[in-house]
């Protein structure tokens, strides 16, 4: 009889189960396709859920929005009252403050209450540029 220390065993264990190969290259395998997935929607244009006040998508290009030749407009931003745009009379059609108003509202779908033109606090800033602020109604 052997003691307790000489014995050998041959064979699997009874409380430890046999590991396949094939499961623990799985297991590895997993965290390498989890980072490439996040690596993956990484890359890529980021949607925004931002919304400006009016309902209007943040990602709106407002330039093209106006209904104005893309070279006469020098800004467009949404205010508390409505809309405030920057241009290029000299660009512009001649109707271009009431063409970019319907626009402009026309996106909270709303219709234009009035256009109030503003001065310019530093003409030599854009010389020839004009002010016009868009209430919508």
């Amino acid at each position: 009889m052997t003691t307790g220390k000489d014995r050998t065993v041959t064979g699997p264990r009874a409380d430890q189960p046999r590991q396949d190969p094939t499961h623990r290259l799985a297991v590895c395998r997993l965290p390498l396709s989890l980072a490439a997935l996040l690596a993956l929607t990484a890359c890529g244009e980021r949607m925004t859920t931002d919304i400006l006040p009016g309902g209007i998508p943040a990602r709106t290009d407002l330039h093209l929005a106006t209904t104005l030749p893309p070279a006469s407009v020098r800004t467009v931003a949404r205010r508390d009252f409505g809309w405030r745009v920057i241009y290029q009379p000299s660009l512009a059609p001649p109707d271009a403050e009431s063409r970019a108003a319907l626009a402009l509202c026309g996106l909270e779908r709303r219709a234009p209450a009035f256009v109030q033109p503003q001065p310019r606090l530093d003409p030599f800033a854009d010389p020839g540029a004009r002010i016009f602020d868009i209430h919508c109604a």
